[in-house]
């Protein structure tokens, strides 16, 4: 039993069930902090290390936002949970020809996790990246003013899903949070009545025994992106595996070695993720008072961004071994079979502000 574990359950022992939204944050916590998570010896892949397009397109997509706003010198570039820092190192490559856009930005990467934070500061040292331990020291709602003031462009790739979220169950017209609690020498999951009138689909016969998700941690993060773009100019994009419109059903799951276990299992030693509610996360933006763009899919918005003309100009200097490497990766971030349909895509701008590639009406 690793010492993670045997916390949670003396503290489970101790005080009762937690939520698991709190099992949710330590695990994660621990998972991220000792670990390199990512590739075929970890437990997951995401886009960035898939194929070199995706990072590549989102940082022209930035650099093209900049230039919407006017060119503001400086603007700070902003990475929640940045990886291994690939997503960044593909971004800034693709954008180095950009007149001015290097010389204006400032590095900022949101990173709790010492192991990772190392392998980006190696990769990126030459843009001198300011890190950060989470959303709310960024001076998002101007309560703590770590970001300096200014214009930002935010990029958050599979981040939201890692938030930590409160499950409700419906029994008997009746809504119950899903704690975990300590029984027969084992974690298991239980139910306690629980009053939260404000949790959409409210309690209805056709609801029996379905499951919703809410997570404060995401909404207050996006709302807090959406004051400061309120108040700073700049735009944030956002890309998940997801739902649109709002849904009920169970989609907490958990990785080990890129195989499906149960959430229980080994506290803190597997991946912990979510489904994002993109129709709560577009709300939660607008009530900081930034305006949204999308939900679109992953496939809707790498199409009108050119990744099909990015694929071709790839491919002509490109082995016959390594197109075939491109060519997976890019058919496997678009087909609706694969990425192109469950990852969302969404944006936020300052009210009024210009309408971002990929989302034109």
């Amino acid at each position: 039993m690793s010492a993670l574990a045997a916390r949670l359950i003396e503290r489970i022992r101790a005080e009762g069930p937690i939520s698991i939204a709190e099992y949710m944050r330590e695990c994660n916590a621990h998972y991220y902090a000792t670990r390199d998570p990512f590739g075929a010896a970890g437990d997951f892949v995401t886009a960035p290390e898939i194929s070199q397009v995706f990072g590549e397109l989102i940082g022209a997509w930035c650099a093209d936002y900049w230039e919407r706003m006017g060119a503001p010198d400086p603007v700070l570039l902003v990475e929640l949970g940045p990886g291994r820092g690939t997503l960044m190192v593909d971004a800034l490559r693709a954008t180095k020809h950009v007149p001015g856009f290097h010389d204006a930005l400032k590095l900022h990467l949101v990173e709790q996790s010492p192991v990772l934070r190392k392998l980006q500061q190696e990769k990126l040292a030459d843009y001198a990246p300011t890190f950060h331990d989470d959303t709310a020291r960024l001076g998002f709602d101007d309560e703590v003013r770590n970001l300096p003031a200014g214009p930002l462009l935010v990029v958050a790739n599979e981040f939201f899903d890692a938030l930590p979220i409160m499950q409700f169950e419906q029994h008997e017209l009746q809504w119950y949070e899903r704690l975990v609690a300590w029984e027969d020498e084992r974690l298991v999951l239980r139910r306690a009545p629980h009053h939260l009138p404000e949790i959409p689909n409210g309690a209805r016969p056709e609801n029996e025994g379905k499951i919703r998700a809410i997570s404060p941690a995401l909404e207050q993060a996006a709302e807090h992106i959406g004051v400061r773009l309120r108040r700073h100019g700049g735009a944030a994009l956002i890309i998940d595996y997801g739902y649109f419109p709002a849904a009920l059903g169970d989609t907490l799951q958990a990785l080990r070695h890129h195989r499906p276990v149960s959430i229980l299992e080994s506290p803190g030693e597997v991946d912990l993720t979510a489904h994002v509610d993109f129709a709560r996360l577009a709300q939660a933006g607008e009530h900081g008072r930034a305006q949204a763009h999308g939900p679109i899919t992953q496939a809707q918005f790498f199409i009108a961004l050119g990744i099909a003309e990015r694929e071709s100009a790839l491919l002509k200097a490109a082995s016959p071994a390594q197109q075939e490497t491109i060519r997976s990766g890019v058919q496997r971030l678009i087909d609706p079979a694969q990425m192109g349909a469950l990852f969302k895509v969404l944006a936020l701008t300052r009210q009024g502000g210009p309408i971002p590639a990929g989302f034109a009406a």
